[in-house]
């Protein structure tokens, strides 16, 4: 069932990361650290942080259910978008870590699905009204960012060293989600909005195919990064459950 309200979002993903622990699914990741996202987005609604509140939930509703469509589809052997296929086909390999199954699930909702429910949310309004609130989603994301290192940290306790050596502390996450969110998505739902709904299916497929060959790049970065991807995955602390607790 498709959600009809952010509650309803929060209790479906909170289905998924149970059935995660159980199963020791990675498809948990992801689903840990969007319900994590999803009530920051809530607390932001109730608390007046977005110009209109009504409209938020709603193209929070309408994206999330992008997700959980694509992924009970998946779970159900049907067909899902590119992006999606190779985000959840990850699940079954040993041995990409946390924060490649993150950056996987991040590129199909964010760079694929967010764009498309900003234009359906937009439809019959000017689309320009809704860039302040999706600008604030971003301030939302980096609100999280140094929690979510903190979790990835534990799990990888080298992480928090690596970042700081390298000086990327605060940018690993939020270049990839937030800068490609803001120009990325913004861009295809300000194209998307302007074409009549025949015409959207054929520009979904092409953006979709698109963002599906940017996974490649995460998923199988080359000779080098792979090696040392690996030893970065046999001293990942927990199990896969455990692992999903602390995206919590």
């Amino acid at each position: 069932m498709k959600a009809s309200t952010i509650d309803e979002v929060i209790t479906q993903l909170d289905d998924i990361i149970n059935v995660s622990k159980q199963t020791k699914s990675p498809l948990g990741y992801f689903a840990a650290l969007y319900q994590k996202v999803t009530i920051k987005v809530k607390e932001g609604i109730a608390q007046n942080f977005f110009e209109d509140g009504t409209r938020m939930e709603k193209l929070d509703v309408i994206f999330a259910n992008r997700y959980l469509t694509a992924y009970y589809d998946y779970q159900q052997g049907k067909a899902v978008t590119q992006s999606w296929q190779k985000a959840f086909a990850l699940a079954s390999r040993y041995w990409p870590i946390v924060l490649q199954h993150l950056l996987m699930g991040m590129n199909a909702h964010i760079n694929l699905d967010l764009g498309i429910a900003a234009a359906e949310v937009s439809k019959g309004h000017h689309i320009s009204d809704l860039k302040d609130d999706f600008s604030k989603i971003n301030q939302v994301l980096s609100s999280l960012v140094h929690e979510v290192q903190n979790d990835l940290a534990t799990i990888w306790p080298t992480f928090r060293w690596l970042l700081k050596i390298t000086g990327k502390t605060d940018q690993l996450v939020t270049d990839f989600s937030m800068q490609l969110a803001r120009d990325g998505a913004w861009k295809f739902a300000q194209s998307l909005v302007l074409l009549p709904d025949s015409e959207w299916r054929d520009a979904i497929k092409v953006r979709d195919k698109n963002i599906a060959a940017k996974a490649h790049l995460v998923s199988n970065p080359g000779l080098l990064p792979n090696i040392f991807l690996g030893m970065v995955r046999l001293s990942e602390r927990g199990s896969v459950g455990q692992k999903i607790a602390q995206m919590q």
